[in-house]
């Protein structure tokens, strides 16, 4: 299944995505909510009855005319109100290809346990501008990414366990504002200011039954589902990055089995892969520095149209926008 949220009458509307048609999933059953929120919360009595109605849709069934072109909608995130922001660093191309040092080797700890920080869960939105401040604006980054979403409550789950709290795939873009981030992280605390502006998920979310089809083992000595997805973003029309999702050295599960430690997971919490290798301007401008130290650094700007695409899940279609606004907290830095 497909499940999409958008905006009617103030509220956020839960609903089926097939064939590019929306279909209200409170409207099809008496039995299904109207929000994800609610879908999450009650997902194992849901999940079988919303199985039953995406076949419907999809046999032809329920008549095509009950949709609603996907474009004629106000698409929002998938999960409009996550209950937390986690986000892993389960690429290891990604990892090595930011190292301050190229010649030094990643720490020994990158292969003995996967590792995440938390974001701003009040921060997540879905396609459409993405609002800048200036600070924002000073080597502003996109990151390809995806996520999932816990769609059950647990805690210290196994690894072995832990593809059953997941309801689904998105596409995560984890907007860095480098300046900020890169400052502050001296200090050893942090991604902070640097990343809790905004972080777009989406267009929607992509359950596991739907992805079968691309399901491929996990890397040696690992456990959990992996998929092979082919993963690009698009600056302005031209492609700028391009990786797999099967490339990820810590699967979700093993990610979700740190993240539950001595700490309960809830429905509605989302979870980031980390950046795929090559998924964002940092990346490339590194390594475009290290064959011409005279090369400019690329980063995104007020107006550019980023496009992100995952196989099997959708395009994600944000654009830069800069707020109404020249406060700055870069130059309020003491001397």
């Amino acid at each position: 299944m497909k499940l999409v949220s958008y905006l009617t009458d103030g509220h956020d509307q839960l609903a089926f995505l097939v064939d590019g048609l929306i279909f209200d999933c409170d409207l099809l059953h008496p039995e299904l909510p109207n929000s994800m929120n609610m879908f999450l919360h009650y997902w194992d009595d849901m999940y079988p009855i919303a199985q039953q109605v995406d076949a419907a849709i999809k046999s032809g069934r329920i008549n095509a005319d009950r949709g609603i072109p996907m474009e004629d909608l106000d698409l929002l995130a998938p999960v409009p109100f996550p209950t937390s922001c986690r986000d892993a660093f389960a690429f290891r191309a990604h990892a090595e290809a930011t190292k301050k040092n190229p010649q030094v080797s990643l720490p020994a700890a990158y292969d003995q346990f996967p590792v995440f920080y938390f974001s701003n869960h009040h921060s997540i939105q879905g396609p459409g501008a993405i609002k800048c401040m200036p600070d924002h604006l000073e080597e502003l980054d996109f990151e390809l990414e995806a996520a999932v979403v816990i769609c059950k409550h647990g805690r210290n789950i196994p690894a072995e366990e832990a593809d059953h709290y997941i309801g689904g795939l998105m596409i995560f873009n984890d907007f860095s504002a480098r300046k900020l981030q890169l400052e502050e992280m001296q200090l050893h605390l942090g991604p902070t200011k640097g990343k809790d502006f905004a972080t777009a998920i989406g267009p929607c979310l992509v359950t596991l039954d739907e992805l079968e089809p691309f399901e491929v083992p996990a890397p040696f000595g690992h456990t959990g589902k992996n998929w092979n997805l082919e993963m690009r973003c698009a600056v302005n029309g031209e492609q700028v990055s391009g990786g797999n999702l099967s490339d990820m050295n810590w699967t979700f599960a093993e990610i979700i089995e740190r993240c539950s430690y001595g700490a309960d997971l809830q429905p509605g919490d989302i979870i980031g892969s980390g950046t795929v290798g090559t998924g964002c301007f940092l990346e490339k401008n590194i390594s475009s520095k290290l064959n011409d130290p005279n090369t400019s650094a690329q980063w995104l700007k007020e107006g550019d149209t980023i496009e992100m695409e995952i196989d099997g899940i959708g395009i994600l279609t944000n654009s830069i926008v800069k707020e109404e606004s020249d406060f700055s907290i870069l130059s309020k830095k003491k001397n």
